[in-house]
């Protein structure tokens, strides 16, 4: 027997839009006529990043959804909605399965079955969503913002909203759409600091012979700059498996290969936001040592200055927590990254 055919890819923001309008919005009229929600595919997912492609549907991509009630409508309906869609829910959306197995598992497949649907619609408020990404309540306050990795804040306002009767998913990715502005200066003074701390090392490891030591730390340079641009252009920067493919989606020029080059167009964007005084974008020697740099502590310096906010002014100068912790079981733990960043707000 000839095996059916894979179906067409389509990205999946659109398969899950397609899923909503023509299942799971119909079953809610149906049952639940009148009942306020929102409806969208936001959170983890390469799709909600809309860097999906063919590979994607091995795993954890699919018909998916969230599904956003009030709370006391919460209490009375979730139950009874998720029992609806596990025996209504139509098998397949445009080819692809709507059933995922293993069923609670936290990684999940997409599987064929004649049965009830163990689906990937998740239904749950406002305020319950936010505190599974934030860690509490998003109030706006300082901790909220420097303890949240900016891939978290590219998955809440990443994504795409289906339908919003109350508006309130609508005013949460309204309100993590970007950094207050003198917020902005502080992570871009943070990520012009790594450059400085570093931008002499490929010289002198190169003067010294150490090739190899040369190229790891003109990897992790690129990095920066490649993180500096997207700030700088307002896109949160996700993480490293998408790093490339976002920085690569900026108008250029964008080669940093040539880092001194990248350190240049960086200095010259960062004088056109005019989110600070103007700093000469040129490579200079470090200081008596025929090294080439930007000394990219002078745009920091600017940025920092033109702070007017005192509290953001008084912070210590380490940025966001993914700014200066790299451990994925941290960042992945909203408890531990909010206790990190407090502790490190108490030094300021």
């Amino acid at each position: 027997m000839t095996p059916d055919p894979a179906p067409v890819f389509v990205p999946g923001l659109e398969l899950c839009g397609v899923f909503y309008r023509d299942a799971v919005r119909p079953l809610l009229d149906d049952v639940y006529p009148g009942l306020p929600h929102a409806a969208a595919r936001i959170g983890a997912g390469s799709e909600v990043l809309g860097y999906d492609g063919p590979r994607s549907t091995d795993h954890d991509w699919g018909p998916r959804l969230t599904l956003f009630l009030d709370p006391a409508d919460h209490a009375r309906h979730a139950a009874g909605i998720d029992a609806l869609l596990r025996a209504r829910l139509p098998k397949h959306v445009l080819g692809w399965p709507t059933h995922f197995t293993p069923e609670d598992a936290r990684v999940r497949v997409m599987t064929a079955t004649d049965g009830p649907v163990a689906h990937r619609v998740d239904v749950t408020t406002v305020a319950d969503w936010t505190v599974g990404q934030f860690g509490a309540p998003f109030t706006g306050s300082l901790l909220d913002w420097l303890a949240t990795p900016t891939q978290t804040f590219a998955e809440t306002a990443g994504g795409a909203v289906y339908h919003d009767d109350t508006g309130d998913l609508t005013a949460l990715r309204a309100a993590v759409a970007w950094y207050p502005p003198d917020l902005w200066r502080y992570v871009l003074a943070a990520q012009w600091t790594h450059i400085a701390q570093e931008e002499a090392f490929p010289g002198r490891a190169a003067e010294a012979g150490d090739t190899l030591g040369g190229r790891v730390v003109a990897a992790r340079l690129a990095r920066h700059v490649m993180r500096l641009r997207l700030l700088q252009e307002r896109r949160w920067p996700p993480y490293s498996k998408w790093l490339g493919t976002a920085f690569s989606s900026l108008p250029g020029p964008l080669d940093v290969d040539d880092l001194c080059g990248a350190y240049e167009d960086a200095g010259r964007r960062q004088n056109s936001l005019g989110l600070s005084a103007a700093v000469d974008a040129t490579r200079r020697p470090y200081f008596d040592r025929p090294y080439p740099v930007i000394d990219a502590g002078r745009f920091a310096a600017a940025l920092s200055a033109a702070v007017t906010d005192p509290a953001v002014a008084a912070l210590p100068p380490v940025g966001g927590v993914d700014q200066y912790v790299d451990n994925t079981d941290l960042l992945g733990r909203a408890d531990l990254r909010r206790a990190v960043t407090a502790a490190v707000l108490r030094t300021g």
